[in-house]
């Protein structure tokens, strides 16, 4: 698995993360996009994410399996020190951590 998060037009690219679903992918980048906003110590972040079902989990508008639970635990731990934030929706092609990877892997 691979994971990108794009803040303020710099991308932060994590590869080699191991076996995994692409969502649990998803899960990976919306924690690591949570961390870089509090390493950058940013208030009132909006984190982006294309998918549907991971963003809705975050946002407790759809049930959590057990397959993602502990990716829950690990973001609302995180995001308890964060503060306020907003987690939306975008389609693929508005996504810039998704057209990162997608460059990374086309050169």
């Amino acid at each position: 698995m691979e994971t990108a998060v794009v803040v303020r037009g710099q991308d932060y690219v994590r590869q080699g993360l191991g076996p995994g679903s692409a969502i649990e992918a998803e899960w990976l980048a919306l924690i690591e996009a949570v961390r870089v906003a509090g390493e950058l110590g940013l208030a009132e972040p909006v984190f982006l994410g294309d998918s549907l079902a991971v963003i809705s989990q975050a946002n407790a508008t759809a049930p959590c399996g057990s397959d993602c639970l502990r990716h829950l635990e690990t973001l609302s731990g995180l995001l308890a020190a964060t503060g306020k934030v907003r987690i939306r929706h975008v389609k693929r092609t508005q996504n810039l951590a998704g057209i990162a990877l997608t460059r990374l892997h086309v050169r």
